[in-house]
C-alpha cells in the first residue's frame, strides 16, 4: 500500500524544500523535477502519483527554493543551486537502488545535470517538454540591448510568459545557466531515453528535444512529438502516452 508524506527537507544551507513522498513496496522510485515556477500542484505530479501507485512504486517530487512552498525569493537562485539542493535531497531522502529520472521544462536541464551524480542508480530517463540550455538559447539570445543591460545591472526583468504572467529574469538565472549548459556535452546513458515534446509548443521548440537527445546517447531513445500538445502537455491524451511509457519503463526494471 502506498502512503504519502509531505513534509520539508532542511538543506545544509538551511533552505527549507517542500517534498512529497509517496511510498511503495517495489523497490524503485520515480522522481520527477518540475519545471521554472512550477510546484506540487500541478497535473502532471498527480499523474504521476496514480502510475507509482498502480505500480505499486515509490514516487518522490520537491520544490526547488523560490517555488511554491519552499524557501526563498526565486530571484536570488539559479540552474546551479537547483541542481545541487536535487543532488542533496535525493541522496537523502530515496532510499532505492532503482530511478526513473523525469524532468519537466527546466526540470529535463537539471535531471540531465544530475545523470552524472546518481547514474548507477538510473534505469531510464524521461523528459516532457524539455527546456535544456533555455536562459541562453531561448531567452538570452533574443533578448534586447535594453533588456540585456537591465539584466547585466543586478535588475529584474520580468518576461511575459504564455500563461498571462511573467517570468522574474534575474542575473543570477542567466549567469547559472551559462556555467551549466548541456547541448554542447555527450552524457552517455546506459539506460533508456524518452522524450516528449508538443508539436504546439510556443515556449520551447520541438527541436530541443532532438538536440537533447543528441546529447543524452543511450541506444535506446525515442522521441514522442505530440501533434497537438503544447509547452505544458498536461491534456489527458498527453498524459496517458506519458504514463504508458512510464510503465513501461517501471515494469522492464524488474
Amino acid at each position: 500500500m502506498n502512503k504519502t508524506k509531505i513534509k520539508f527537507f532542511l538543506t545544509k544551507n538551511k533552505e527549507q524544500i517542500r517534498y512529497k513522498l509517496i511510498s511503495g513496496n517495489k523497490p524503485v522510485t520515480i522522481i520527477f523535477l518540475h519545471g521554472f515556477m512550477s510546484d506540487l500542484t500541478g497535473k502532471k505530479i498527480k499523474s504521476l502519483g496514480k502510475i507509482s501507485a498502480k505500480e505499486n512504486v515509490s514516487f518522490f517530487t520537491f520544490e526547488y527554493t523560490g517555488h511554491g512552498k519552499s524557501s526563498g525569493m526565486i530571484s536570488n537562485y539559479g540552474i546551479e543551486d537547483w541542481i545541487n539542493q536535487s543532488k542533496e535531497i535525493i541522496e537523502k531522502i530515496v532510499k532505492t537502488k532503482n530511478i526513473i529520472l523525469i524532468g519537466s521544462s527546466m526540470g529535463a536541464w537539471i535531471a540531465s545535470c544530475l545523470i552524472g551524480k546518481i547514474k548507477k542508480k538510473i534505469k531510464g530517463f524521461v523528459g516532457i517538454a524539455a527546456a535544456p540550455d533555455f536562459t541562453k538559447d531561448i531567452m538570452w539570445k533574443n533578448f534586447s540591448k535594453k533588456i540585456k543591460s537591465t539584466i547585466s545591472n543586478g535588475n529584474i526583468y520580468y518576461l511575459p510568459n504564455s500563461y498571462n504572467s511573467f517570468y522574474p529574469i534575474s542575473k543570477k538565472l542567466i549567469d547559472s545557466g551559462k556555467s551549466n549548459l548541456i547541448l554542447t556535452k555527450k552524457i552517455i546513458c546506459d539506460f533508456p531515453v524518452r522524450l516528449f515534446h508538443g508539436l504546439k509548443d510556443e515556449t520551447i521548440p520541438a527541436s530541443f528535444a532532438i538536440r537533447l537527445s543528441k546529447t543524452l546517447q543511450s541506444k535506446d531513445t525515442i522521441i514522442f512529438f505530440q501533434k497537438n500538445g503544447d509547452h505544458s502537455l498536461s491534456e489527458r491524451n498527453d498524459l496517458k502516452k506519458i504514463q504508458k511509457e512510464l510503465i513501461e519503463l517501471i515494469q522492464n526494471t524488474f
